[in-house]
Parts: structure tokens; C-alpha cells; sequence
């Protein structure tokens, strides 16, 4: 399936980014826009994300294929090829599938590991919000309140949602995320045995747990080039955390 794309800059070399479950390309905004003086840099929405279509299935094998297709298209590649988390994942499977178009992989604050199944109770509190006469976005914080204590990741989730005058509904296809969570939280068994020669950057941050110390030699086994890069006082968003200092990390490793 061929995705949206949001295209930043006219010359330089091709960096593709993706963002993370239950984002879009428009939280690469800021950092594209700083790469765009030299690079051209397209944001992808994922598939069920965004501007995506909404399709019935979601596994990692098939966001891949979405990649290879949407980089082809472009007639941009080889790209260096980004993305966080989810992102991350898928940006892990394209490379290790589809080398040929993936000129670099930049990984961003995940690992080809499964973690425990996160944000089901972030899927299910929009999925099950009552949108039917909502006219302010803080009729809809307040209720995700309870499943979603934070005020920025409900700030976050709540870029997901659509008032206008045909009233409120979510962007996201919230039924078919929730039910590919287990698999999104996983690592694809399509995986084994692959390896990715291309250079490698994993760039993860300091107060997040997703890249850890006993997660290199399984990063080693599909890349062997992975480098890495801490971003000290960032979490799991580091690029929306730490811009700048995600950036010097990123900013060298591209060509």
C-alpha cells in the first residue's frame, strides 16, 4: 500500500522518517524542517495512522512492504530510513527485507525485541470514548483521564482527534490498532535468520528502558553495524523530548 507523504526541502540527500503507534507524520515536523536545509526529508503516516487509508490487518511484515512501496514510488531511494519506536520496528523489518532501499537505518528508542503489551488501555479508553455530542477537545481529555494520567500523553492522543463541523471522531483506525497490539509490541518471526550489512544508528533515551544493555548481541545478530547514541535526559520520545540533542546525534550519521 503506498502512503501519505509530507515532503520538507528540495535538495540534498533522501531521509525518509515514520513515527510511533498512534502518531503521524506530522509529529516529525519540527525536526524535518531543521533537515530539510540538507536533506530531503519525507514523513510517512503508517498505515491505520494519520492520513493513512484504514485497512483490516496491521503486522510488521506488511507496514514493511508499505515502506518498499512508498520509497520506490518516490524514486528517491536509497534512503536513509528513520523511525521511532513502532516506527523503529518497522524501519528494523524494511532494512533487514528490502535493503536495496535503505541506503542507512536509523532507530529510534526501540529494539528487535518484544515488549510487554503497552497502551491497550490507551486504545480502548479512545475507542470507547463517547464523542457524540463532544464540542471542545477537553470534553474528550476529561475523559481519558483515568486510563491516561498524564497530561502530555493525552495531549499526544488527543492530536488524534478530529472536531470539525461534522463533529468529533478519531483519525486512527482505533479497532484494528487494539487488536494488533500483541503483534506491535512484538518482534516479527519474518525476522530470523535476516541480516542488514547497511550502517546502523541506534539513537535511544537515557530515562527509557526500550534499549537496553542486554539487548545489543540480538541487535548485533541482524546488524552488525549498529552504533548507538544516548540522548541523556530524553525518554521514550526523544526526538519530541530533546530536539536538539537528538539531532546532533542524528545529524552526523546522515550522509
Amino acid at each position: 500500500m503506498k502512503l501519505p507523504v509530507t515532503s520538507y526541502g528540495e535538495t540534498g540527500s533522501p531521509v525518509v522518517v515514520m513515527h510511533g503507534l498512534f502518531g503521524s507524520g506530522r509529529n516529525w515536523m519540527t525536526a524535518a524542517r531543521r533537515l530539510a536545509d540538507r536533506h530531503r526529508v519525507f514523513a510517512f503516516d503508517l498505515r491505520n495512522h494519520g492520513t493513512s487509508p484504514h485497512v483490516d490487518t496491521m503486522s510488521y511484515p506488511e507496514m514493511a512492504d508499505d515502506v518498499r512501496e512508498t520509497i520506490e514510488s518516490l524514486g528517491a531511494g536509497p534512503v536513509a530510513l528513520v523511525g521511532h519506536s513502532m516506527g523503529g520496528k518497522t524501519a528494523m523489518l524494511t532494512a533487514l527485507r528490502h535493503p536495496s532501499v535503505v541506503e542507512r537505518l536509523v532507530v529510534v528508542d526501540a529494539a528487535p525485541v518484544g515488549y510487554p503489551p503497552a497502551f491497550v488501555e490507551y486504545a480502548r479508553a479512545m475507542r470507547t470514548a463517547d464523542l457524540s455530542s463532544i464540542t471542545r477537545r477537553a470534553e474528550v481529555d476529561a475523559q481519558l483521564a483515568d486510563a491516561v494520567p498524564t497530561p502530555g500523553t493525552r495531549a499526544f492522543l488527543l492530536q488524534n482527534l478530529i472536531l470539525d463541523d461534522a463533529g468529533a471522531r478519531w483519525r486512527p483506525n482505533l479497532p484494528v490498532i487494539e487488536a494488533a497490539l500483541p503483534a506491535i509490541s512484538g518482534w516479527p518471526s519474518e525476522a530470523a535468520g535476516l541480516v542488514y550489512d547497511g550502517p546502523t544508528l541506534f539513537i535511544y533515551g537515557g530515562k527509557s528502558d526500550y534499549v537496553q544493555q542486554d539487548h545489543r548481541a540480538t541487535i548485533a545478530s541482524y546488524f552488525p553495524q549498529a552504533q548507538y547514541a544516548e540522548v541523556p535526559e530524553a525518554g521514550h520520545w526523544v526526538h519530541a523530548e530533546r530536539l536538539d540533542d537528538f539531532l546532533a546525534a542524528l545529524t552526523p550519521f546522515l550522509p
